[in-house]
């Protein structure tokens, strides 16, 4: 599991959370919640888990009330999330809940606004194949019968777009 944890000296530069992630392969199906964070040299998706659900609720509420002030998605770390819980998670979650992925291995990024809401696009080599994703920020939930978003935030993707595109080495 070395494969899923951070080097040691990698910082956490933005932690967004309540994200949808949806996979844009032909099988494809649904959409994940979770956790969005920029480090160093990563883009990490990790799915929410039973560790997450003590500080999820309260925590996702002031990030909609901050998103909604100032669209920016460079947002400081969520309170009390430090490097060493990303750490734990990684170690924790299991792999097919975790997208890890070099800022190199990014082939293409972009971001799209829709009429419901912003969504950022990637396109990146994980675990040897060619992945595409679409993710974006939900605002409010359905529980019931199965839980799905019902309402997407409109942020400025723009800042990871750059902050990611600024550390990559291997440019087309």
């Amino acid at each position: 599991f070395s494969s899923c944890s951070m080097e040691f000296d990698e910082k956490i530069h933005t932690h967004l959370m309540s994200v949808w992630r949806e996979s844009k392969s032909f099988f494809g199906v649904g959409g994940k919640e979770g956790m969005l964070l920029l480090t160093d040299n990563h883009f990490i998706f990790l799915k929410r888990t039973e560790r997450m659900k003590k500080w999820w609720g309260a925590a996702t509420k002031r990030q909609v009330v901050t998103l909604i002030q100032n669209k920016n998605t460079m947002t400081d770390k969520i309170d009390g999330y430090e490097e060493k819980d990303l750490q734990v998670d990684l170690e924790e979650v299991k792999a097919k809940h975790i997208s890890k992925i070099t800022f190199d291995n990014i082939l293409e990024i972009g971001e799209e606004e829709k009429t419901w809401g912003s969504v950022l696009s990637i396109k990146a080599i994980e675990d040897g194949k060619e992945k595409k994703y679409d993710f974006s920020i939900v605002q409010d939930w359905v529980k019931y019968p199965i839980k799905d978003p019902t309402k997407y935030l409109n942020v400025d993707w723009k800042p990871c777009i750059e902050f990611i595109k600024s550390r990559q080495r291997v440019t087309k």
